[in-house]
């Protein structure tokens, strides 16, 4: 497939960094935001990549992008998620993290708690709250997966129901129009699952990039969650889940 120089910088920029947005496109090349739309619209016609509002991202169906890709998306949402996610938990409290960069977001939140029990089959979210005093760190046993550091399979499970606790932060991949909540790995789904049933209140964290995503393992729904919190949510379906199923919805950017 032959692709221009511009169009292969492109995908080389949203391989290194999950997303291209058209305005940073523009300024770069040195083109109108018209142009880089058309070069958008090409490469999804080729199904080198995926559009979104304002730029487009690498495609997702039954993969999912590097780690490192994933926590250059939406960063400064992330955080602003992960802030008003540590807002709800108060001191003292148990919880559950599980594995994904929004979930990360949120732990970095809470570093200035006291007397947390975080229990997580996140490696990454351990390694950072080990080192504070005042957060008592439980870490699942289960197969580390080399691409992010989860920890995943059956000893996970098993590990998580013994535990019932105060909160559970929960990610996931992509979230249908229906508020089906998706990943790429069964094994993580399992452990999702488990999280959700043993936790007394359940927040989701999510960038809107959820939204325009796919995968193809169904952890459950939106139903299932207490608390939703993510930058924006333009789509009325989600909304109308929230409101009949007495989800509490938290955007950061309103």
């Amino acid at each position: 497939m032959f692709l221009s120089a511009r169009h292969a910088e492109i995908i080389q920029m949203a391989k290194d960094s999950g997303r291209v947005l058209v305005d940073d496109l523009a300024a770069r090349f040195g083109v109108t935001p018209q142009t880089i739309r058309k070069d958008l619209n090409d490469l999804c016609e080729q199904r080198l990549l995926s559009r979104i509002h304002g730029g487009a991202l690498l495609p997702s169906g039954i993969e999912n992008m590097e780690y490192e890709a994933r926590r250059k998306i939406a960063a400064e949402e992330k955080g602003a998620i992960g802030r008003a996610a540590a807002r709800l938990i108060p001191d003292k409290a148990s919880l559950f993290i599980n594995i994904g960069t929004t979930t990360e977001a949120v732990s970095n939140a809470l570093l200035d708690h006291k007397g947390l029990m975080v229990i997580t089959n996140n490696i990454n979210v351990a390694n950072r709250l080990r080192v504070y005093p005042e957060i008592e760190v439980v870490i699942s046993g289960g197969v580390v997966r080399s691409s992010d550091g989860g920890i995943v399979g059956e000893a996970a499970v098993d590990f998580i129901k013994q535990f019932k606790v105060d909160y559970a932060v929960i990610g996931v991949s992509a979230i249908d129009e229906d508020g089906a909540l998706l990943d790429f790995d069964f094994r993580e789904v399992k452990v999702a699952q488990a999280i959700i049933a043993n936790a007394r209140h359940v927040i989701l964290v999510a960038d809107a990039t959820k939204f325009e995503r796919m995968a193809p393992v169904r952890i459950g729904h939106l139903s299932q969650v207490n608390t939703f919190i993510t930058d924006r949510c333009e789509l009325e379906g989600i909304r109308d889940v929230c409101r009949e199923s007495g989800v509490q919805l938290i955007e950061t950017e309103r």
